[in-house]
C-alpha cells in the first residue's frame, strides 16, 4: 500500500458494506414461483448478488440481455425487490465496529454503487446510516468499472482520489478503484462472482478478511 494516509474510506454497497443477498434472492425466488419454478438456495443466489438485476436474472432463469424474455424478467424482478428492498438486509459483522471507530478517528466514509438510487437510499435510510457522501449507478453515465462514480465521490468529499481507500468484493470494484486512482481494497467476505477468480487475482493493493482491518490501512 501507498505511504500516504488515507482521509476517507469508501465502501462498495452489496457484498461489502450490507448483505444484501437475502433480499435479492426472496425477489428473484417470488418471480421464479411465479414461473412455476423451485426456488434457488440462498447460497446459490449468493455469489451472484454483486452482479445486479443481470446477473441475478441470468442464475435464475439462464437469461441473458438480448433474449426475447429477458427485459419483462429483469423488470418484474426489481419490482418485487422494490417492494421488499431492506426486509433481512444487514450490514456485515464487524461493519458497525469499523464505522463507530472511523467516527472517532474524524475519517469520513461513503458508498458507491452500481445500484439504483431508488434502491439504495431505502437501505441506507433503513439501516440509519450517515455516509457523507453516497453515489449510485444513476449519478454518473457510467457504471464501476468505469472510475466517474469513484471520481465523483472524491469530489464530494473535496478530497485527491488518492487519499481515498475503496473496499469492494467484485473486480470491477477493484479496477475501478486503481483506474480512479484510488487504493483499492478486496474484502474475502462478500459474494465474488465465481467467475472473477476470486479477491487474491483482482490486483488490488490490499485484500482484508474483517472489516477492522482497515484501520491499519489509514
Amino acid at each position: 500500500m501507498p505511504e500516504q494516509a488515507a482521509q476517507a474510506v469508501l465502501f462498495d454497497l452489496d457484498g461489502t458494506l450490507a448483505d444484501t443477498a437475502p433480499d435479492l434472492a426472496a425477489a428473484l425466488n417470488r418471480l421464479r414461483a411465479e414461473q412455476g419454478l423451485e426456488p434457488l438456495p440462498l447460497e446459490d443466489v449468493r455469489p451472484f448478488a454483486s452482479a445486479g438485476a443481470r446477473g441475478l436474472v441470468h442464475v435464475g432463469f439462464d437469461a441473458k440481455p438480448g433474449d426475447s424474455e429477458y427485459d419483462a424478467l429483469r423488470e418484474a424482478f426489481l419490482e418485487f425487490y422494490r417492494e421488499r428492498t431492506c426486509v433481512e438486509t444487514r450490514l456485515f459483522p464487524g461493519i458497525p465496529e469499523l464505522l463507530g471507530e472511523l467516527a472517532r478517528r474524524h475519517v469520513p466514509w461513503g458508498v458507491v454503487t452500481n445500484k439504483a438510487t431508488r434502491f439504495t437510499d431505502r437501505i441506507i435510510e433503513s439501516l440509519k446510516l450517515a455516509p457523507a457522501c453516497v453515489v449510485c449507478g444513476d449519478t454518473t453515465p457510467h457504471l464501476k468499472p468505469h472510475p466517474a462514480p469513484l471520481l465523483h465521490a472524491a469530489g464530494l468529499l473535496a478530497l485527491p482520489p488518492a487519499q481515498c481507500l475503496y473496499l469492494g468484493d467484485d473486480l470491477r470494484d477493484i479496477q475501478g478503484a486503481r483506474a480512479a486512482g484510488m487504493r483499492a481494497v478486496a474484502v474475502d467476505w462478500g459474494y465474488h462472482h465465481p467467475a472473477s477468480g476470486g479477491p487474491g487475482t483482482w490486483q488490488a493493493d490490499a485484500v482484508i478478511s474483517q472489516p477492522q482491518d482497515v484501520i491499519a490501512l489509514i
